[in-house]
């Protein structure tokens, strides 16, 4: 999945907003600042932070680990704790039949389902362990680009929100026809904006 192993896919994102003067220390700050922190030993359903690229273990980034020349390479980490939808369903039901025994009524009223079911899934979402899942990226802060190594949409939304709320920047996907108006001078840009898909008929 990621850039640093074999072969990759990647969406190219344009990164708009303003750097500090002190980008070096500004960056270090915002990824110690949203750094992963591990669920593994509470209760909480969910946990998003930065990571090193080399460690997902590694949050405390030492010696600017995600730094490389001008490139800011990290990753991002999401863990989650699931359960499935039949698993929850089954230990309701046996809950259920077990009140329904032990009060000795036939049915059990809506109110007290939706509470049952409510305290189950909580129950069973604090006995699942976290699934880690770990997305690669390449920030290049010289010409303001983002490759993101997952083509997930969930991933690159999720990504999307914890650049912004990290640094303050906006991610704008980089289509072709963006990425080609970057690459090409002023005179390419204006025909290629007078391409229409008639020419290729």
């Amino acid at each position: 999945m990621g850039f640093v192993k074999g072969t990759a896919s990647y969406v190219r994102f344009a990164v708009e907003g303003e750097l500090p003067d002190n980008i070096w220390d500004f960056i270090a700050d915002r990824i110690t600042s949203f750094a992963f922190r591990d669920i593994d030993e509470t209760y909480e359903e969910d946990s998003l932070g930065w990571v090193s690229v080399t460690n997902m273990f590694d949050t405390d980034f030492k010696y600017a680990s995600y730094a490389a020349g001008n490139f800011v390479t990290l990753a991002m980490r999401f863990d989650e704790r699931k359960v499935s939808a039949s698993i929850v369903k089954k230990f309701v039901q046996k809950e259920e039949e077990r009140i329904k025994k032990e009060k000795q009524i036939p049915k059990i009223s809506r109110s007290m389902r939706v509470e049952i079911k409510e305290r189950i899934q909580n129950e069973l979402i604090r006995k699942a362990l976290p699934m880690p899942s770990v997305f690669d990226l390449c920030w290049n802060l010289e010409n303001s680009t983002l490759l993101f190594f997952s083509t997930n949409q969930k991933a690159q939304s999720m990504l999307e929100d914890l650049f912004k709320e990290s640094f303050g920047l906006t991610l704008v996907q980089q289509i072709p026809y963006i990425c080609a108006e970057h690459l090409l001078g002023e005179d390419e840009v204006d025909r290629l904006a007078r391409i229409t898909p008639d020419v290729f008929v």
